[in-house]
C-alpha cells in the first residue's frame, strides 16, 4: 500500500495484520475515488470516518486536503494512521481519534468539506452514520461511501441525495451532495 501522487506520492504504507480488522481500499479503487473528488479537496477539512491504516485521508492531505480528522476505535488502527501520519510527514495537518466511530460523528460539532466512508461492508453502518454524517458537513461539502456493489445505501440522508455510483468489481464508491 502506497500513497499515489502529491506532496507524499510514492512513500509506503503500513497495514493492520488479519483481514478481520480492516480491508484496504486498492490502488485502483483509491484512485478511482480521488477523481470524483480532486477538485474538492484543495484546502479541504475532511473526515475519515472508519479510519484502519489511514491512506485515504493520509491520500487527501497529500494532494492538497487543509486538515484531516481520522476516527478509529480498534487501537492498533490508531497507532497505525499515528506511524503512518509520521512517516508520509502530514501530521501537523491530523487529528488521530481512538474512538467509535458511530459515536464521534453523532456527537461532533466539526464541519467538513468532504467526509469519507468506507467501514466494514454489509452491516448497514452507512445507513446509520449518513444523517449525523450530514449534520457535519459544510455547504457544498461531498460525502463519499466505499460499500461492497451489491449493497443498497441510502438515496438520501440528511439533506444530501445520492449523485452518483461507480462500480469497480466487487467494490461501489457512491457519492453524495446537497439536494
Amino acid at each position: 500500500m502506497r500513497v499515489i501522487t502529491g506532496s507524499a506520492r510514492g512513500r509506503k504504507l503500513k497495514t493492520l495484520e488479519g483481514g478481520d480488522i480492516v480491508r484496504p481500499t486498492t490502488d485502483r479503487v483509491k484512485e478511482a475515488m480521488f477523481s470524483i473528488i480532486q477538485f474538492d479537496l484543495p484546502d479541504a477539512a475532511v473526515l475519515d470516518l472508519f479510519a484502519g491504516s489511514g491512506q485515504l485521508g493520509i491520500e487527501a492531505l497529500s494532494r492538497g486536503a487543509k486538515s484531516c480528522i481520522f476516527v478509529d476505535k480498534n487501537s492498533d488502527a490508531f497507532e497505525t494512521v499515528r506511524e503512518n501520519l509520521a512517516s508520509t510527514k502530514l501530521a501537523d495537518r491530523a487529528t488521530v481519534l481512538n474512538a467509535d466511530s458511530e459515536t464521534y460523528i453523532r456527537n461532533s460539532k466539526n464541519k467538513f468539506d468532504i467526509v469519507i466512508l468506507d467501514p466494514p461492508y454489509n452491516m448497514g453502518i452507512i445507513d446509520r452514520v449518513l444523517p449525523d454524517v450530514a449534520k457535519c458537513c459544510n455547504d457544498g461539502a461531498t460525502i463519499i461511501c466505499e460499500s461492497e456493489f451489491t449493497e443498497t445505501l441510502p438515496e438520501e440522508a440528511g439533506g444530501f441525495v445520492k449523485f452518483k455510483e461507480y462500480k469497480y468489481s466487487k467494490i461501489k464508491l457512491t457519492t453524495y451532495k446537497h439536494k
